[in-house]
């Protein structure tokens, strides 16, 4: 369940993405939003769709501040969305604070359509 507050948008506790995971969330007319969560703790929220061949991000490797595409293992910063090394492209990030214990994405750029996904299976966590 998600609830606004001001130009926020509440997704959830951040106890629903466990460390080394992301979660994606549906949303109206729009691609799916992956969020992050770091072993670092951070949490990053990134339009699901690796710039490549527009693979499911949320089912890659996290590497510290970067996900490995499950596709083709094109790195993208968490922070940025854009491609890291010799490859080019950038996938759009969306703005996220965590207050409270509680996740929020910035209102103007998402409206969900359902809550969380279960988490992936895929998702898989490596050394930060």
């Amino acid at each position: 369940m998600s609830a606004t507050v001001g130009k926020w948008l509440d997704i959830g506790p951040t106890t629903q993405i466990e460390p080394g995971t992301a979660r994606t969330l549906p949303v109206a007319g729009a691609d799916e939003i992956a969020v992050f969560h770091t072993m670092r703790g951070e949490f990053y929220a990134l339009v699901n769709k690796c710039p490549h061949k527009q693979g499911p991000l949320s089912q890659g490797i996290i590497h510290g501040d970067s996900v490995s595409c499950p596709l083709h293992n094109w790195r993208i910063s968490l922070k940025s969305g854009e491609a890291l090394g010799d490859d080019k492209g950038c996938t759009p990030t969306i703005p996220l604070k965590v207050d409270n214990g509680r996740i929020y994405l910035l209102r103007e750029a998402v409206i969900p359509t359902g809550p969380f996904d279960e988490p992936a299976p895929a998702a898989q966590v490596a050394a930060a």
